[in-house]
């Protein structure tokens, strides 16, 4: 009887995530859940499964796994605008759709903060990384007015201001006195600081 293991189909193969990948997913959760600092690189290749020169290949070291951790963050943000234009072209509809993406993404998946004020927190100089945040914090906040002014609120800067700093409030507070309590609360002061701005 042969012992030859046969070959894996193309469908397995295409299953297993890439190195880069692998090493990005368990930035993401080691980064987020213990912190950036605390965080050793022989961590995250351990996790990973791959060699300490695969991830210097990829990423040129810790600093640069920091910056594609961040900017993955930024882009999970950035899919809760479009998929609400999925569902509405109504900019008025479309504020509460990000509104209630918030809320949800508080109970569901950043149950420990806000990345970008945890990384802050890490990085308190200038640099790289507090660069991507700022960028990261200006295109939320501008796109949050830019929505509100379409919408025909007043004052779409406070608003856009407004909501910023309730999500910033509801990540921290989410984590400290649980996301049950906190989600919905955000959710309703959210849509109050909008309709108190309808003309």
């Amino acid at each position: 009887m042969s012992t030859t293991a046969a070959p894996r189909s193309a469908s397995t193969l295409q299953q297993r995530p890439s190195a880069r990948q692998r090493l990005l997913d368990a930035a993401t959760d080691l980064f987020y859940g213990e912190g950036i600092h605390s965080v050793g690189v022989d961590r995250i290749i351990g996790r990973a499964g791959v060699t300490r020169a695969t991830m210097y290949n990829q990423f040129e070291g810790k600093e640069g796994l920091v910056l594609a951790y961040l900017r993955g963050e930024d882009e999970q943000l950035r899919g809760l605008f479009t998929q609400a234009t999925q569902v509405s072209s109504d900019p008025a509809v479309l504020l509460d759709l990000v509104i209630a993406g918030i809320e949800a993404d508080i109970r569901e998946r950043h149950t420990r903060g806000c990345p970008f004020i945890n990384a802050a927190a890490e990085y308190p100089g200038e640099g790289p990384v507090r660069e991507l945040i700022a960028a990261h914090r200006e295109w939320f906040r501008s796109t949050l007015e830019k929505l509100a002014a379409a919408a025909g609120l007043s004052e779409p800067d406070e608003v856009a201001a407004s909501l910023v700093l309730l999500r910033d409030a509801a990540l921290v507070g989410g984590y400290l006195d649980g996301q049950d309590r906190v989600a919905p609360a955000f959710a309703r002061t959210a849509r109050t600081a909008v309709a108190a701005h309808r003309r």
